[in-house]
Parts: C-alpha cells; sequence; structure tokens
C-alpha cells in the first residue's frame, strides 16, 4: 500500500449506536529543534493554548527545553522519535552511534534527509537501540515522558514497527498510531506500508490496554491571509472520537533563517494560538481539549493492580 492510497481508511464495521464525543489532542510537535520553538511551546503551554508537545532529543536546542521540563514537572512532553534531519543548513545527528554502518547517517555524517533515504540504508537494529537512547536521555534529563511519536513517521519505515510498540510497551507509554490510517498516511512521506500489519498493531495496542487515537490532523501551511478560516475548519470539523492535532508553532527570531520559505506556517501558528482563539473556536463547537499526561495516567492507574486492603 502507498501513502496514498485510500483504501487505507479505517472502515467502519457499522454505525455506532453511541457515538464518541469529540476531542483533540493539542499537540506542538519539534520542541528542542531550536531556540523558538521551545519558546513558543513554553507561552503556549502556560497560557493553556497548546495541550501537550514532543522533544527531538538529538537537536541542539533539546538541554534547554529538558532543564525547563525538569523544572516544571507539570509540562506534557512527550520524545518526537528522530531518524531524520530534514533541513537544508541545520542538522543533528544520532545520539546512540557515529558509525556509518548503523545506517543512520548519511554521507554528510548527519540522520538521513527524508523517510526514502532513511529506508534505503538503516539497520533496524540500529535504528531501535537509537529511538530508545532518545528516550532514555530524556527521562535522565528529568523530562517525565507523557507518550512517543514519530518525527516525519520515520518510525513506520520497514523493520521499525516492532520496535516503535515495544518502546510503547517497555515504557508503558501512548504511542502515535492513529485507527483512521488513511488521516496519518495520506498527509505525510513516508512511503509503502502495510496496511494489515498496521492494523493489526492497532489491536496489539488495545489489547495491551494502550491508548489509541482515532484520527489525525496537521499544520495545513497556508497563506498568511487564510490562516483563521483553514484552522478554524481544521479545529471545529471534527469526526467523533479522539484527534491528534501536530502543530508545529515557532516564535519568530530563527526559523526564518532554517526554513525560509515556509516559516511563516509556524510563526503564524505560533501567533494564532497565542491569542486564544482557537480554543474558543473549539469551546464553541463543543469540542474538549485534552492531554497526554491524562491519558497516560488514567492508563496506567487501570493498569496497576490494586493495592492490598484498598
Amino acid at each position: 500500500m502507498t501513502s496514498s492510497h485510500a483504501d487505507a481508511r479505517r472502515q467502519p464495521s457499522g454505525p455506532d449506536p453511541s457515538p464518541k464525543p469529540r476531542s483533540a489532542i493539542l499537540h506542538v510537535d519539534d520542541v528542542g529543534m531550536c531556540h523558538g520553538a521551545n519558546r513558543a511551546f513554553l507561552e503556549l503551554a502556560q497560557a493553556g493554548a497548546i495541550t501537550s508537545g514532543s522533544v527531538m532529543v538529538p537537536c541542539p536546542w533539546f538541554p534547554e527545553i529538558a532543564e525547563a521540563a525538569a523544572a516544571d514537572r507539570g509540562l506534557d512532553l512527550g520524545v518526537h522519535l528522530t531518524l531524520t534531519a530534514e533541513w537544508p543548513h541545520y542538522r543533528w545527528r544520532p545520539i546512540s552511534t557515529s558509525s556509518p554502518a548503523s545506517g543512520l547517517l548519511d554521507d554528510d555524517g548527519y540522520f538521513p534527509r527524508n523517510c526514502a533515504a532513511l529506508r534505503r540504508r538503516v539497520v533496524p537494529e540500529a535504528a531501535a537501540v537509537e529511538m530508545r537512547a532518545q528516550i532514555d536521555r530524556a527521562l535522565a534529563a528529568g523530562i517525565d515522558v507523557t507518550h512517543i511519536d514519530t518525527h516525519m513517521g520515520a518510525a513506520f519505515a520497514p523493520g521499525l514497527l516492532e520496535a516503535y510498540l515495544q518502546l510503547g510497551r517497555d515504557y508503558d507509554l501512548p504511542i502515535l498510531l492513529p485507527r483512521d490510517l488513511d488521516s496519518y498516511f495520506s498527509v505525510l512521506n513516508v512511503g509503502d506500508v502495510e496496511q494489515a500489519r498496521l492494523t493489526a498493531a492497532i489491536q496489539d495496542l488495545d489489547a495491551a490496554g494502550l491508548p489509541v487515537v482515532d484520527t489525525f490532523r496537521m499544520t495545513p501551511g497556508v497563506p498568511s491571509s487564510e490562516v483563521d478560516a483553514a484552522y478554524r475548519g481544521l479545529l471545529t470539523d471534527l469526526p467523533p472520537g479522539l484527534t491528534y492535532v501536530a502543530l508545529h508553532c515557532n516564535a519568530p527570531g530563527d526559523i526564518e533563517a532554517i526554513v525560509p520559505p515556509r516559516a511563516h506556517w509556524r510563526t503564524d501558528e505560533h501567533r494564532l494560538f497565542g491569542g486564544g482563539e482557537p480554543r474558543r473556536w473549539m469551546e464553541q463547537a463543543g469540542i474538549t481539549a485534552v492531554g497526554f499526561r491524562a491519558i497516560r495516567d488514567r492508563h496506567r492507574a487501570r493498569a496497576s493492580p490494586p493495592k492490598p486492603g484498598g
């Protein structure tokens, strides 16, 4: 199956007699990538404008966000498992190895630029070690990790899915794998994926009692003049169930040099959410904003055996 095939969409088995309420995780990806990403996440989290984010541990500005998270254990941060480094002149490397034999380095010594390049060379065992090392470093730095997800969908490259699922089980953390597969793979350039194995993986998560989001949505990437209308539609026209909204908010100042043609996507998003309108739109539409910490904690509470005499 290719990422654009419509048959990846989850097919309902029949009408749901009790439709789920609508809720959304307002999630900021790429925290730690640069100083502006950290500023945006911290400002928006403090204001209650977003509900969760995830850190790119190999990136240069990870120590800054790790210090902030260690000082504020209430920050809702997961690990944005990173195996690619996409920008032309701003790159990062694995933290677990410097060996080209790992398949985790391109010819310049950085992570490959995209999932296609990663697929051509990655050694799955090395990728599994790297992903685990990123979670361990985040925990060691004092981050109370609430979930794991995957930068650019790289953990869905052939041979990596099993390691990704195992990390969720080993750390008892929710992972990002939406039930509506097409909502995810139709917007990310991941490459061919195995629909049957992904469907089985969702069933495995259900069997293990790990939470599963229903639908995925992402930064629309529109001209500045269209921002309000695009985000209002994105955030209010949600299906029943839990939607993961992947945002990429960045404060102005550095992202303009990292990705000049598309920097405004991120700075516009930061401005919009900082003004509070998205949360008001959702409240008016009867949509609840939720974070991963509450989801993780409810899961762990259900999974824990009762205390003797309790």
